[in-house]
């Protein structure tokens, strides 16, 4: 078996250099018609699909869309769990500040240090927001990169 790689963007070309049909391809990788269609159009493939398409063509064939796709799902999903941390933590603040307004309400010495409970709630949740909403990230990474180096990175 062949181990070069090959692009999802190339399997029309590699169908059309062995003068096979759609119809033919299909046949001897087991696939619909319509799926050598959607695939040769650019549209997702499956891994069995893929699999099915590398036997026939004697080949490794790497999908760099998939891959992109799956590296921005996996973004996506460390976003939304950053995301939900910074909500039970704000939750979890206002709910832990209940009683000593209560309290503080029923003495009015107590107001200080509902303050100071106050302020140290909001320090963490600024710092815990810096990195939930990557006020440092890697778009700031790259700014700072290009206006010390002059490149881009």
């Amino acid at each position: 078996m062949n181990t070069s790689k090959t692009n999802l963007r190339d399997i029309k070309k590699m169908r059309l250099e062995r003068h096979w049909s759609q119809e033919q391809l299909a046949a001897m990788s087991g696939l619909s018609i319509r799926t050598i269609q959607r695939i040769e159009n650019g549209e997702n493939a499956g891994l069995e699909s893929l699999k099915s398409l590398a036997a026939v063509f004697e080949t490794d064939i790497k999908d760099s869309n998939k891959r992109d796709e799956l590296e921005q799902v996996r973004k996506e999903e460390a976003y939304i769990q950053k995301l939900k941390g910074f909500y039970k933590l704000c939750a979890i603040a206002l709910l832990s500040m209940i009683v000593p307004i209560v309290i503080a309400f029923n003495n009015s010495s107590f107001w200080v240090i509902v303050l100071w409970i106050l302020l140290g709630w909001l320090v963490i949740i600024g710092i815990y927001s810096l990195n939930t909403f990557e006020f440092f990230g890697e778009e700031w990474k790259k700014k700072k990169i290009e206006k010390k180096f002059g490149r881009k990175k």
